[in-house]
């Protein structure tokens, strides 16, 4: 069960970490820059703030992301949840935290963003990854400012065999600059996904793990030829995280 309401000025640090997958960079480069109290979590990118797996990740990004789990093998090692390249090496080793890693259940996030062409927000579950094959995503949204209509959902497969990719974009009438509330029902088998309290898709096969739950937004500074004049400050804020089991 989670009830996150962030009323308390610090990170509930047995809940969550403040970096996005530290093992294929550094806790240092991939630390969130972050409030909350006030019953919100603010998730932002300011300009100074350095880019994440700089050399390593293909297209430079900038993150700020908070996360429910966190675990790795050895420096040098392959182990550790969502590569994004073959084979890729462990850049600094962490400890094990579990702090939230459901297993079926109802799961949802009430939050806004300030995006443009250059950023994106995202909410989703990724298989926890002790194993390779543990890795299917349940992507809750995803929103691009290219598109900031087009809301992403569903299933990503990544190294799961059992699983078939079902991802796409659904275009809402809605603003994402307001705060929206997006969730999924998670059964064995099934996904059905909402928006504010309406089912606007559904999925007909599951991860069967727990997984952890991830909250950024993100920055693409190779995008800076989209945006014109001044750019306003990346920004993702949430005023709930909440998880009930399956009933």
């Amino acid at each position: 069960m989670l009830d996150e309401r962030f009323d308390s000025d610090e990170l509930d640090r047995s809940v969550w970490v403040p970096w996005y997958l530290p093992h294929w960079s550094s806790r240092e480069a991939s630390a969130a820059t972050y409030e909350t109290g006030g019953g919100q979590l603010r998730l932002s990118i300011p300009a100074g703030q350095p880019l994440w797996a700089e050399g390593v990740h293909e297209t430079p990004l900038r993150v700020s992301g908070i996360q429910s789990a966190n675990w790795s093998g050895p420096v040098g090692s392959t182990l550790g949840g969502q590569p994004f390249l073959p084979g890729q090496r462990v850049r600094e080793e962490q400890g094990e935290f579990w702090g939230y890693t459901p297993l079926y259940g109802d799961i949802e996030i009430r939050m806004r963003g300030t995006i443009t062409p250059r950023s994106m927000i995202a909410f989703w579950l990724s298989g926890i990854e002790t194993a390779p094959e543990m890795s299917g995503e349940i992507c809750v949204m995803e929103v691009f400012g290219t598109d900031p209509q087009a809301v992403g959902m569903g299933l990503h497969r990544f190294r799961d065999p059992r699983l078939t990719e079902e991802w796409a974009t659904t275009t809402l009438p809605i603003d994402v600059s307001d705060f929206h509330t997006y969730g999924v029902s998670w059964r064995p088998g099934s996904l059905a996904f909402s928006v504010d309290g309406e089912v606007v898709k559904r999925v007909g096969q599951a991860p069967d793990y727990p997984v952890q739950l991830e909250i950024a937004v993100f920055d693409f500074p190779g995008r800076a030829h989209l945006v014109e004049g001044s750019v306003p400050e990346p920004e993702l804020v949430v005023s709930h995280v909440r998880g009930r089991p399956a009933q």
